[in-house]
């Protein structure tokens, strides 16, 4: 299995202001953004610690997901969430053509934590062999930070703020007040369908 992210989030999607203003940093000066570019830095940092630790998507963008098998035959968990919509299903094969799958064969299964590709019959598309199926999705919770639930916002905040303070010195286990507001987003891991 490869994810890739297809689309970065815009640049602007980061909330440098609002992080500014939560470290309490001078305002009124002229030179008010110089460090901005840093504080960016500790934002992206800071969101991928919580996008891997979640399996969320915080700002809306493009991944694409690869597999050389499907991990059942009539459906395909996806390992980020929330997934708005399934652009393509794709099968290429081990030369490299691609066919398109018909979307009349599958439907995306919306879910909080593991969203899942399903069959529209009993199976889904044959992967052919030495090639991959290939699943273009777009997930995350809004294209910009105003629709970010409020406690990831303010792991993300907390997080940043760590390694802004830290800055000359190694990167800080997560602290227990952002692990705290991670709990409810982190998916349990069982054995049972659909959950690994």
């Amino acid at each position: 299995m490869q994810l890739n992210e297809t689309t970065p989030p815009p640049a602007n999607a980061l909330p440098v202001a609002g992080f500014r203003a939560h470290l309490r940093l001078g305002t009124g000066f002229a030179d008010d953004t110089t460090q901005d570019d840093a504080l960016a830095a500790y934002l992206r940092a800071a969101i991928a610690v919580i996008e891997a630790r979640t399996g969320k998507a915080l700002i809306t963008r493009g991944f694409q997901l690869i597999l050389p098998s499907w991990r059942w035959s009539d459906s395909q968990a996806l390992p980020v969430a929330p997934v708005s919509a399934i652009s393509a299903v794709t099968m290429r094969a081990a030369d490299g053509a691609a066919q398109v799958v018909d979307p009349a064969r599958w439907r995306l299964v919306g879910d909080t934590h593991r969203p899942r590709l399903v069959a529209r019959g009993a199976m889904l598309p044959t992967i052919p062999r030495g090639g991959q199926a290939e699943i273009d999705f777009e997930a995350g919770f809004a294209p910009d930070w105003a629709g970010v639930p409020a406690d990831l916002a303010q792991a993300v905040f907390l997080l940043a703020a760590q390694y802004h303070e830290g800055r000359s010195g190694a990167a800080p286990d997560l602290p227990v007040s952002v692990a705290g507001l991670l709990t409810r987003w982190v998916p349990m891991r069982l054995s049972a369908r659909g959950q690994v």
